[in-house]
């Protein structure tokens, strides 16, 4: 009987081990997939979902960012270190920290001279990342780094070998990132503490709103203390000085460590003051060693990244899942302390309101929302309700501070992207959804504002020329004179592709306010929505820029970029009408429109569905489809509405296999434009076989429904959010075919290919099931 009871022990012991393992999603994440030629905020490992503090190295963050927006922090293919950075965000960057050991050198060097400062070659084999923590060895000083996170406190801890000759160095008054040139800097030392601040002009910032700065704020604690102490500056060091002020200011402690001595720096992050920086550390810092630290990161993210458990089906297609959804969880980060402080649009400090001494909600910085209601916003709808509610609080703050909605907000600051602006979409679509805690009447205030008024608009609202739209019904095209295309208020260079945006955020703020009985407004947001078809052009059967006089643009070439498009071209911004997909195919001819369709990804897959194998953000702008830009994200599936189904679930399978990759450079196609987590979260959505061509801003929206790539999905949240799973299975999963035969919803069997969203909110379940092949 003993026996058998140890027996018994060692079998539970051996399931608990094995769901575990299971349960263990971050084991799939691979952060350093797509990292080359990456944004500076893609490559962060050591963070948390949507947190503050977000830690990664950094191999070229010092270099610049002359544009705002070019590939800098981290890449792949580089072989040398210059230290490891505490802030990423969008325009925000900062804070390098650096261990060293030898000769002192206050100067990072060069990825092509490494040898020329304190940065230190690696070997990809001594590397290692996953969500919530990072490890590599430096060689050149024998030292291993490792980092991890809460919310809003970074942790350093550096082994050191056997030295009198150990260096931590605090870079703080160098830019970083897309951060933008320092203006100022102050650094102090004092009791096994450093603590300082830095202050940045990114580019869009100064944009937006000349003369704005981001300022962030850090308190550090050591658990050694120096034998050394010094500052430095970009003329020179000071040995012993314990204080410097100003732009490239940075500090320098020396430390005796034994062989293998580790030395833990906690570092409590804020935009707000070194105060609540320190306040921060104290709440959730003081209580947990780097171990335990992150032990509650990877506890975090398995509880986030499994609230979609996906079974079954490619272990690669599972890499690229769980490293999709990190990226998509980790793009937008905290902007608010503990305490509720964050900070405003003019530079001073607002208050979150508390109850119970509790913020009611947090505060975020976020790219510009364009493009993410084909991925971003129906990902959160689907599983992180709570994070969008917070996110259209964020933006109602901001309203509240500054007047208008921002495109996108760094530090509360405006930082609108593109010059457009898809907040009041997506603040519609979320009201859709049943996202509701937040003043109603006040939030579809902003998004009227944000649809139709161009009279006294900032600079930051972006969509500066939208007086153009409501008087005209669309946008005339204006040739650019100013090199600043996004501050163009009678027309815009890219005058068609505002068209159809404002016409598609036009038709999700029509539903707002048929939901709220806006009827006058309604009549008027419907009408603006069908300002696309003013420039369809039936002889050319394409999309087509006119000028002020309402004419065509003459000499018109459907493959040229830049000329009335965005970003694209009029082959790709041609299916930009997601509110009417069915008007659209009516216009082209149904026929006509599969065919096209269906060879433009024909001829699109020999370039890997973007720009091919060349490695450029803008890759693929001017051909028939770009996977790697926001506008062509929903082409794919609108076969769904041309009554060929089967053609969705053919193109949307061969783009999860072909442009998604599992390396350092083919990851998101090859080098292209991932923002914040965007491009994942389509992967992640596709391969669930769930997509909204209408971004959820349907009046009663529902997903289109695609061949999912995994045998079981179970989409489960905390009970307090959503009480029942919602579980989407393949009934035949033997069956290899990728085409759909049948679909049921808690048994009940579908005419169409269409989930409500309200289905899959209420909990239940979606049968699949697979033809034995396409015929």
């Amino acid at each position: 009987m003993k026996n058998l009871y140890l027996l018994l022990l060692l079998c539970i012991a051996s399931s608990i081990s094995v769901n575990a393992q299971e349960a263990d999603y971050t084991s799939f994440v691979r952060p350093n997939i797509g990292s080359a030629h990456s944004r500076y905020f893609f490559y962060t490992p050591a963070a948390l979902p949507f947190g503050m503090a977000k830690l990664a190295p950094s191999t070229n963050g010092s270099y610049g960012n002359k544009s705002g927006w070019e590939a800098v922090g981290y890449d792949d293919r580089h072989q040398s270190i210059e230290g490891f950075a505490n802030f990423h965000e969008f325009q925000i960057g900062g804070l390098l920290f650096a261990p060293t050991v030898g000769k002192l050198q206050t100067k990072p060097g060069t990825l092509e001279d490494p040898y020329s400062g304190y940065r230190s070659m690696f070997d990809k084999k001594d590397e290692y990342a996953t969500a919530g923590y990072y490890r590599v060895k430096l060689q050149e000083y024998d030292v291993v780094a490792e980092l991890t996170a809460t919310e809003r406190v970074g942790y350093h801890r550096y082994t050191f070998p056997k030295t009198d000759s150990a260096h931590i160095i605090f870079d703080i008054g160098h830019q970083l990132g897309e951060s933008g040139p320092v203006r100022d800097a102050e650094v102090f030392f004092a009791n096994n503490s450093v603590w300082g601040y830095v202050i940045t002009q990114p580019v869009y910032v100064q944009k937006y709103q000349e003369g704005a700065d981001i300022r962030m704020y850090f308190y550090a604690e050591l658990d050694k203390s120096p034998t050394a102490v010094g500052v430095f500056n970009d003329q020179k060091a000071i040995a012993g000085q314990q204080h410097i002020k100003g732009a490239g200011s940075g500090l320098y402690l020396t430390f005796t460590t034994a062989a293998n001595e580790a030395i833990t720096i906690k570092t409590g992050l804020s935009y707000t003051s070194i105060e609540n920086a320190k306040d921060n550390l104290a709440h959730e810092g003081r209580s947990k060693n780097f171990d335990q630290a992150r032990t509650a990161a990877t506890q975090k993210w398995n509880s986030m990244l499994g609230r979609i458990q996906v079974e079954g089906g490619k272990t690669s297609d599972k890499t690229k899942f769980y490293t999709g959804l990190y990226h998509a969880l980790l793009g937008r980060g905290l902007a608010s302390d503990v305490n509720g402080s964050y900070p405003k649009n003019d530079g001073t400090i607002g208050q979150i309101t508390r109850k119970n001494g509790i913020p009611v909600h947090h505060h975020y910085n976020t790219d510009a929302i364009w493009g993410a209601f084909w991925n971003l916003t129906q990902l959160w709808a689907i599983a992180y309700p709570e994070y969008y509610n917070e996110w259209i609080q964020s933006q109602l703050l901001v309203y509240r501070d500054a007047g208008w909605l921002g495109d996108g907000i760094a530090n509360s600051k405006f930082v609108s992207g593109v010059g457009t602006n898809f907040t009041g979409l997506a603040i519609a679509a979320g009201y859709n959804v049943g996202i509701r805690n937040y003043d109603i009447e006040e939030a579809y205030a902003a998004v009227r504002k944000n649809e139709l008024e161009g009279r006294d608009r900032i600079p930051g609202a972006g969509k500066l020329d939208v007086a153009m739209f409501v008087r005209n019904g669309y946008v005339p095209f204006v040739p650019d004179e100013t090199g600043a295309p996004e501050l163009m208020t009678q027309g815009s260079p890219f005058g068609a592709s505002h068209t159809l945006e404002y016409a598609f955020s036009a038709s999700a703020a029509a539903q707002f306010a048929r939901a709220l009985n806006k009827q006058a407004d309604y009549k008027q947001f419907v009408s603006l929505s069908t300002g696309w078809r003013t420039l369809y052009d039936a002889k050319t059967g394409f999309i087509r820029p006119k000028d002020t006089r309402g004419a065509f643009l003459d000499k018109f070439n459907p493959f040229q970029s830049w000329r009335g498009f965005q970003e694209g071209n009029a082959w790709q911004y041609t299916f930009y009408v997601p509110h009417e997909p069915e008007e659209l195919v009516k216009r082209v001819g149904h026929r006509n429109f599969v065919h096209r369709l269906d060879s433009i990804f024909t001829v699109s897959q020999k370039n890997v569905f973007g720009g091919g194998t060349h490695i450029d953000a803008f890759a693929g702008i001017e051909g028939l489809y770009n996977h790697g830009n926001q506008p062509n994200l929903h082409i794919s599936w609108l076969f769904n509405f041309a009554d060929r189904p089967d053609l969705s679930q053919k193109w949307v399978r061969a783009i999860c296999d072909e442009f998604y990759g599992t390396d350092g450079v083919h990851g998101y196609g090859y080098g292209q434009d991932e923002d914040q987590g965007q491009l994942g979260a389509w992967y992640v959505l596709a391969s669930m076989g769930l997509f909204d061509v209408k971004g959820l801003t349907a009046a009663d929206p529902s997903f289109q429904i695609g061949t999912p790539l995994f045998d079981k999905i179970t989409i489960s949240l905390p009970k307090d959010i959503r009480p029942r799973p919602f579980v989407i299975s393949i009934t035949n999963p033997q069956e290899n075919g990728i085409y759909i035969d049948k679909v049921q919803i808690n048994g009940r069997p579908q005419k169409m290919l269409s989930l409500p969203f309200r289905e899959l909110s209420h909990g239940g379940k979606l049968e699949v099931t697979k033809k034995a092949s396409h015929f």
